[in-house]
């Protein structure tokens, strides 16, 4: 599983002109489910996402998580993240989940964090339009690792 984190003052996503999912402060997350994925990772992750100290404090200092500042969750499901480039020019996406089973654990993903704080969402599969105004700006790129689900 790969989430690219943007800390963001506002952030949108829209399918076919119409808006679907909106928020003020917070995080833009770009979420990739990778064959292998299951509930631990997506548990692991959305512990990670909620944690994540990159908002400032009183000094000034990433010391706040998205949780601390009371923010939103833009989740948007993008397969290319599971992208691999090592030959050629054109991209492999072998990596990525198969489309069914991804959306059932984007979806659970989406769940996890919205235990905690408001979550807005893309539309699964759909072609869209995302725009952020980037804080910062600050751009995190985490990724599950063995080792730190054992």
């Amino acid at each position: 599983m790969r989430v690219v984190a943007q800390r963001v003052a506002r952030a949108a996503v829209e399918v076919g002109g119409r808006s679907v999912g909106e928020i003020g402060r917070g995080l833009l997350l770009l979420v990739g489910i990778e064959k292998g994925d299951g509930e631990k990772e997506i548990a692991f992750m959305a512990d990670k996402v909620l944690n994540l100290r990159i908002f400032p404090d009183d000094q000034d200092k990433m010391n706040l998580s998205v949780r601390d500042i009371r923010g939103g969750v833009l989740s948007v499901s993008q397969f290319t993240l599971a992208a691999r480039n090592k030959r050629g020019r054109r991209p492999d996406f072998t990596h990525a989940e198969e489309p069914g089973k991804a959306e059932a654990l984007y979806e659970r993903f989406n769940s996890l964090l919205a235990a905690a704080v408001p979550v807005a969402t893309g539309v699964f599969g759909a072609m869209m339009d995302v725009a952020s105004v980037n804080s910062g700006p600050v751009t995190i790129i985490l990724e599950k690792s063995k080792d730190e689900l054992d």
